[in-house]
């Protein structure tokens, strides 16, 4: 693992930070709100896409490193010209799709926006478990075993997939068939997780441990940012044909839980001391079980039941695409900061913060 006084030693080298990630995921709203605190930004991007982030002004990176592959991010020569132009990488989805959090955690030398340690933790469903059922006593969904599957699950893989590949499942046989169709490095990773009826809900939150303004929690506060809702490619389409299972089967279709898009969503107030309790327990375990625990951004993502319970399925422990829906800020953010404030941006302003205060090394690793 890379040492954290390597980093250290790192950003004491570093004139003013520049904001820098893969072009991918939710990079416009990282840019965008870098360049709102006044910081240069840089993107690391393929020819492919250089028009696209080409074309959004205000988001567009003072700066582009073209690369053939993302993969090529972790060769020493790159990662130098890295630290050279003082760059902190903000991750995402796509960067931890792309590089691996084992590659993260051991291999890449630039410093990195929170807790890099986190990244495998949200990763790995077996750790993810230990963390948010084990140490946060949140209610989730149960394991299934493959053996004895005695109810409807949903069949998930390791890493930051989006939802790609995702499947239900309601006995061995099935579980089975499908499993084959897949490659073998992925369907080895697979999980049954009870499907839990319900509506689902994303929370968007950041811990900070430089200021407690927020909700109470291990040394610092949570901020709630946003919450939104996920479209998948075809699973509520083919539901509003009132197609069951049965039919789609016989017609071929293969349900797709594939996140294409996002959709905004104001929750009811009553369950706002749930969502913040919740997302407290998660800060407080991860302080216990990866110290200093998760910084930043991050993501529970629930079930809310027909009792009006939270079960959470799943933690993002960094930025997510659903944050791209409020690129301007939410509501909440409204209610926060008296003005809207979107996550890219309150990244920056927690750099911004870390760095003026001399403890740059408390939100970067």
């Amino acid at each position: 693992m890379i040492s954290r006084e390597k980093i250290k030693k790192t950003l004491s080298s570093y004139g003013k930070p520049v904001i820098s990630t893969i072009c991918s995921h939710s990079a416009l709203q990282i840019f965008a709100g870098a360049k709102e605190e006044g910081f240069k930004t840089l993107g690391i991007c393929t020819k492919d896409r250089l028009e696209t982030y080409r074309a959004f002004p205000h988001a567009r990176p003072d700066e582009f490193l073209v690369v053939d592959s993302y993969s090529d991010i972790l060769k020493p020569e790159f990662q130098k010209k890295l630290i050279e132009k003082s760059a902190i990488i903000v991750p995402h989805g796509s960067f931890v799709e792309y590089l691996g959090p084992k590659r993260i955690e051991n291999d890449f030398e630039v410093p990195v926006f929170g807790n890099r340690q986190v990244l495998d933790w949200e990763g790995n469903r077996v750790k993810e478990r230990k963390w948010l059922e084990a140490a946060a006593k949140l209610r989730m969904p149960k394991d299934v075993s493959s053996e004895n599957i005695d109810c409807l699950c949903i069949v998930k893989f390791d890493g930051a997939r989006g939802g790609s590949g995702y499947f239900l499942v309601s006995d061995k046989k099935e579980l089975e068939e499908k499993l084959s169709k897949m490659p073998k490095d992925v369907a080895k990773t697979a999980t049954l997780q009870e499907y839990v009826v319900g509506r689902r809900y994303y929370f968007h939150y950041f811990y900070t441990p430089l200021s407690k303004d927020g909700f109470s929690a291990g040394n610092g506060s949570i901020e709630l940012l946003g919450i939104d809702r996920r479209d998948e490619s075809n699973i509520d389409e083919l539901h509003r044909l009132g197609m069951d299972r049965d039919e789609l089967q016989r017609r071929a279709i293969n349900p797709s839980y594939t996140v294409t898009g996002n959709q905004p969503v104001v929750l009811r107030e009553s369950l706002l001391p749930a969502a913040f309790s919740d997302a407290k327990k998660v800060v407080e375990a991860s302080i216990k079980l990866f110290s200093p625990g998760i910084v930043g951004p991050f993501c529970l993502e629930t079930v809310c039941t027909p009792d009006l319970k939270l079960v959470t399925f799943e933690v993002s422990a960094r930025i997510v695409a659903g944050t791209n829906i409020y690129s301007d800020g939410s509501q909440y953010s409204q209610l926060f900061f008296g003005e809207r404030v979107s996550m890219g941006r309150r990244l920056a302003q927690e750099i911004k913060c870390a760095a003026k205060n001399g403890v740059l090394d408390k939100v970067v690793y």
